[in-house]
Formats: structure tokens, C-alpha cells, sequence
């Protein structure tokens, strides 16, 4: 049999299970084939995260998962920036297991038990406790802050439904790395926001004192309940000093929105809703930019809401990398640091 005649698994896999297919010691150091990890051989080099994850997973024991980084990006979950640059494939094992160590590999052992699901036909750490898993990355010199936590922990809850899982999946943790962090973002989680800038934008309203939203709410017009105007991102609606407030913050991408197209659609479905008494506020990246933006941004929703502007705090509108508690003990070592040099 020859090389070129061989009928190689479709997917990566360990030379034990080419062994026990019956190919051979000639076969299985094949030049058409490629050796993605120590013990693996895959007909194509892997790419994709899917990829190499399928052919670490050739190798990999039954108590090894996917987890932190790379369980979130297989779920989908949002991440900051840097932490995307992090290209090392992570897996967890339980605390008695050895850690698995491989090249672009990083290993955890974990102290309590993991929910494992199937995503793609591999064992990955289940949603909420990725979330929980990711409290580890905040901190000072880490990729992750406070709103990065928000952002995930929102995705997850609206996933889920609930964000009460992800409290649940912290609580068994006995002094889980960031719990400090994770516990303050839990506070801001809420469920139905659908993007990561439509978290930013809502937690830059609300912490600058604002009225919370209803997110991704369906506005029906009001002279046909049957009649769907669309679903607003950020949607509120109230009585002020006998006069209904109905306000509609819409988050608007440029890479989907800045299309000549879509903006025709966005303009049309804008009428409908002003036709019907809705004042809607357009949000960009550039509204949030600086903080003079994110102030002006503020301050147009406040006048929109009829909210009074002396009972705003403005600082609120800034992202938040660090959570209170480090904050104030930073501010306590700047002290200490003050007296010992006076």
C-alpha cells in the first residue's frame, strides 16, 4: 500500500487510534501528513481555532476541557482585544491531574469541578463557568477589566436567559481568582443586550446616573398593537410630570451601518418610530470615544429623558478597567507611600 492509496482519517488523529485502524509505522510517518501536536496526524495543517483545537483534542485525555480564552472563543463570547492576541490553546484538568504541557498549550488544573459540554464535538467548559474562568485575566498588568467582565458575563446571561447562573457557578468556587472583580461586574450584567458596544453604551449611561433601559425591546406602534416599528436597543419609556418619555438609543456599527443600504433601512425604520412619538438618539464609536464625547453623549440622553442634569455624575460615563476595591487600595498605598516620605 502506498502512501498516496492510504485512506486516512478525515480528521486529526493520535498515532494509538492509526494504530489500532491498522496503518502502519511507514504510513503513519507519511509526508502527506502533517504532525500538528506531539503524537497527532492530520491530513491538513490545522487554521481555525476549531482546527487546532480538534487536533489538541486527538491528544488530549478524557479529563482534559477547553477552557478560559479558549472555551470563550468557542462559545462565541466577546473579548477585549488582548485578549484575542492570546493565540495558545487553553484546557484544564482537575486539581489531582497532572497539568498538560505542549507547546502553545495552556495548561490549568482546577481545584473544583467544570460543567463540560459539546461544542463541535469537543469537551469544552461550559458558559458561566467560563465566565467565572476569565475573572482570572482582570487585574493590574492583566488584558482583561471590570467592563470586559460585563460584556462577557452580559452575552452569557442572554444566552442563558438568566444571569442567576453565573453567581450560581461562582458561589461553588472557594476564593476563585477576581472574585472581587467578578462580583462588581455581576452587579452590571443584565440580559438581552446583543453586542459588546451596546453593553458599553448602556453602562455608560447608567453609571452616569441615568434610568436603566429595557434592552433589545419590541416597540409596537400604538395605534395597532400588531404593528411591530422595530426592537430598540436601548429603550425607555415613562411618565414625566404627566408627559410620556419615550426614548429609543440605538447603537449604530459602523462595519454594518455605515452602508448606504442598511442606512436607508435605519432611516426608514426611524420615521416609523418618530411618526409615533419616539425620539431616537443614534450612538457611535465616535460618542464614545473621549470623555469629552462620552459627556456630550451623556448629557443629550439626559435633556432626551427629562432627567435633571445636577443629578448626574458625569465621571461615571468612563470606562472602568479596575474594580472599586483595587481602586481604593491603590488609593490607600498612595497614601502610605505620602506618609512614609513626609
Amino acid at each position: 500500500m502506498t502512501e498516496l492509496s492510504t485512506d486516512y482519517p478525515s480528521q486529526p488523529f493520535s498515532l494509538r487510534a492509526g494504530r489500532q485502524l491498522g496503518l502502519t509505522r511507514q504510513q503513519l510517518n507519511a509526508h502527506v501528513l502533517c504532525h500538528p501536536t506531539h503524537g497527532v496526524r492530520a491530513l491538513h495543517r490545522p487554521e481555525t481555532l476549531i482546527e487546532r483545537a480538534r487536533a489538541l483534542a486527538a491528544a488530549l485525555p478524557d479529563t482534559a476541557a477547553f477552557s478560559h480564552v479558549t472555551a470563550a472563543q468557542l462559545h462565541g463570547i466577546p473579548l477585549s482585544y488582548a485578549v484575542e492576541d492570546d493565540n495558545r490553546l487553553h484546557v484544564v484538568r482537575p486539581i489531582d491531574c497532572q497539568r498538560i504541557r505542549r507547546p502553545g498549550v495552556a495548561g490549568h488544573r482546577a481545584l473544583h469541578p467544570r460543567e463540560v459540554v459539546d461544542v463541535e464535538g469537543l469537551q469544552v467548559v461550559g458558559l458561566a463557568d467560563t465566565w467565572v474562568d476569565l475573572g482570572e485575566l482582570v487585574g493590574r498588568g492583566k488584558p482583561m477589566g471590570v467592563d470586559d467582565l460585563v460584556v462577557a458575563g452580559d452575552a452569557v446571561a442572554s444566552v442563558q436567559g438568566n444571569r442567576a447562573g453565573l453567581l450560581r457557578r461562582l458561589s461553588i468556587r472557594v476564593r476563585p481568582r477576581g472574585k472581587v472583580a467578578l462580583l462588581e461586574a455581576y452587579e452590571s450584567i443584565r440580559v438581552g443586550s446583543a453586542s459588546p458596544r451596546e453593553t458599553l453604551a448602556r453602562l455608560m449611561l447608567v453609571r452616569s446616573g441615568l434610568p436603566e433601559p429595557k434592552l433589545n425591546h419590541p416597540i409596537y406602534a400604538s395605534w395597532d398593537p400588531s404593528v411591530l416599528l422595530g426592537v430598540g436597543d436601548l429603550v425607555w419609556e415613562f411618565e414625566v410630570d404627566g408627559r410620556l418619555v419615550r426614548v429609543v438609543g440605538e447603537y449604530q456599527g459602523e462595519a454594518f451601518h455605515a452602508g448606504r443600504a442598511q442606512q436607508r433601512r435605519d432611516g426608514w425604520r426611524r420615521r416609523g418610530l418618530e411618526d409615533d412619538g419616539w425620539l431616537v438618539i443614534e450612538i457611535w464609536k465616535r460618542d464614545m470615544a473621549s470623555t469629552e464625547a462620552r459627556r456630550a453623549t451623556v448629557l443629550r440622553f439626559a435633556e432626551a429623558l427629562a432627567f435633571p442634569i445636577e443629578e448626574l455624575s458625569l465621571t461615571g460615563a468612563e470606562p472602568r478597567f479596575f474594580s472599586r476595591h483595587a481602586l481604593e487600595l491603590a488609593e490607600q498605598r498612595d497614601v502610605a507611600r505620602r506618609y512614609r516620605s513626609a
